[in-house]
């Protein structure tokens, strides 16, 4: 396994790779690798010749106030998941400065789909991972790239994004990684006490009783949503829910009619010093 830390450099190595026929698969992350990353990469090493990961925590996607200085992770801990697990071929370790060079003023903006859901709440954060995921693309050059579906928003942002620029690169959405409880694999679930970590399913159960809803033939979003807030508030832990309903899956409008065979059930809320969000798809409704 490889590691990498310029742009240029890795621009060269992948150049010759794809010149010799390989097809590259990329998984960017912010690091603090966990077993949904790596379930990403296992994706990556089963549809493509060579694997790149980068580590990167991207300080222009996080808000004054917000856990920049304390995002978990180690870089050391992180090489040696992927070294240990042999489906990593190059990692891409830039600093800060190779990928924001002084001057840098560059910003990309998908509209409509950044300013809802998270994007209410977290302004600028979508411009912020657009302008560094299709800076990322640049770079890697990949034929697929894959990303989770516990971020559910930025999956979507990133597939417009690539859409509406002609970018010649496959988005692959891979399902949500789950604890056996139901909690979302999260790099910030290290924040969580124990305490906070046996309640913080709460906000699965609450989304899984709305797609019960759903399939049992509920259709009136306003109620799924009273439903949805009725189950998190059992859990006293929890102290601020940003949003929790039912949505389009494409535009992520919020939904008040469901006349569609497919939605997406969506919350964000927090708990102790973290913030967690989650999701289920819900098809076939018709």
């Amino acid at each position: 396994m490889e590691t990498i830390r310029l742009p240029r450099i890795m621009q060269e190595t992948v150049m010759r790779e794809r010149r010799s026929g390989k097809a590259v698969g990329f998984v960017p992350t912010m690091g603090a690798l966990h077993e949904g990353h790596l379930s990403l990469v296992r994706a990556a090493r089963a549809e493509n010749d060579l694997v790149a990961v980068s580590l990167f925590v991207n300080p222009a996607q996080f808000a004054p106030g917000e856990d920049f200085d304390r995002y978990p992770g180690n870089a050391g801990d992180d090489l040696e998941k992927l070294s240990s697990s042999g489906l990593a071929d190059i990692v891409f370790l830039p600093g800060k400065e190779a990928v924001y060079p002084p001057g840098f003023s560059t910003r990309v903006e998908v509209v409509g789909l950044s300013d809802r859901m998270c994007g209410r709440f977290r302004p600028g954060h979508f411009q912020a991972v657009a302008a560094i995921v299709l800076k990322l693309f640049n770079i890697v050059q990949p034929a697929r790239a894959y990303f989770g579906q516990k971020d559910y928003q930025q999956a979507v942002v990133v597939k417009r994004m690539v859409r509406d620029l002609n970018l010649p690169v496959e988005i692959s959405v891979c399902p949500t990684v789950r604890d056996p409880d139901g909690l979302a694999m999260s790099s910030r679930n290290v924040y969580l006490s124990p305490e906070e970590r046996q309640a913080a399913p709460a906000l699965y159960r609450a989304l899984r009783a709305a797609a019960d809803a759903l399939e049992g033939g509920r259709r009136d979003a306003g109620g799924l949503g009273s439903l949805m807030r009725t189950v998190l508030g059992r859990e006293p832990l929890f102290h601020g829910v940003d949003y929790i309903s039912v949505f389009d899956p494409e535009t992520l409008d919020e939904l008040e009619n469901i006349d569609r065979d497919d939605v997406l059930i969506a919350g964000a809320a927090r708990i102790g010093g973290a913030r967690l969000i989650d999701n289920l798809l819900v098809n076939n409704l018709k």
